[in-house]
């Protein structure tokens, strides 16, 4: 739409006695104490200008406030309309998984371990290679998740591997282990195994209840260390 078309959607329609050319001051001094419903006019010059006061030969009439304002308002929520159907369009985040839509249709179908501790686990893809010793630090990538499965955190989308020493007996402990180098692996940590004290939520992250079970899929990266004393 051109400039001088959306102008005109906020100018009053000419009042009588003015035309499209010319303003005479007599005609405007007799409208000026009219109530219109949009700017006042200023009779000036040859064309009529939008302006908070009317003034011909030293007259002078305010603009009322409410008119203003509800000038304002309007334009104010024109835009923000605007944004907020731009916003309604955007598609949800997707974030990164270890296990997509087949490898959970597949995981249905794979047996359930249960440990002594009450750990249970399926593996998604047996690894080859070594197991870590207890002691021994690993280098993994994981997708931890609440039981509906939203997630509340991730190496995947920090970017990097998540490196730390096994045997301290918790649950990501225990089910990594057991693992292969190469291997991954869904947890169903019990709440005694996971987080005692509960974690708070953050903007996109659920919240973490003391106590509570949560899932961790798991992949082992590599040893550092185990590999190279095996060279």
């Amino acid at each position: 739409m051109a400039a001088s078309s959306v102008s005109s959607l906020f100018l009053p329609s000419p009042a009588p006695g003015l035309d499209s050319g010319k303003t005479s001051c007599t005609s405007c001094q007799s409208n000026a104490g009219r109530r219109l419903g949009g700017p006042f006019v200023r009779c000036s010059g040859a064309v009529p200008k939008v302006s908070n006061l009317v003034k011909c030969d030293g007259h002078l009439s305010s603009l009322k406030r409410r008119d203003a304002i509800g000038l304002l308002c309007g334009l104010s929520s024109f835009f923000i309309n605007s944004f907020n159907v731009i916003g309604a369009g955007l598609p949800p985040e997707e974030k990164p998984k270890l296990c997509d839509s087949t490898c959970e249709k597949e995981l249905e179908n794979v047996p359930m371990v249960t440990t002594e501790s009450g750990l249970q686990y399926k593996d998604i893809k047996v690894g080859e290679g070594p197991s870590p010793p207890i002691g021994f630090q690993v280098a993994a990538n994981y997708v931890a998740m609440v039981p509906s499965g939203q997630i509340f955190d991730s190496s995947l989308e920090k970017g990097q591997l998540y490196i730390f020493r096994v045997g301290s007996g918790q649950g990501l402990d225990e089910g990594l282990l057991s693992m292969k180098i190469g291997g991954k692996r869904r947890l169903y940590i019990p709440g005694s195994l996971a987080f005692p004290k509960g974690l708070t939520s953050a903007p996109g992250r659920p919240r973490v209840a003391a106590n509570s079970p949560v899932i961790f899929d798991v992949s082992l990266e590599y040893i550092p260390g185990l590999e190279v004393d095996e060279e």
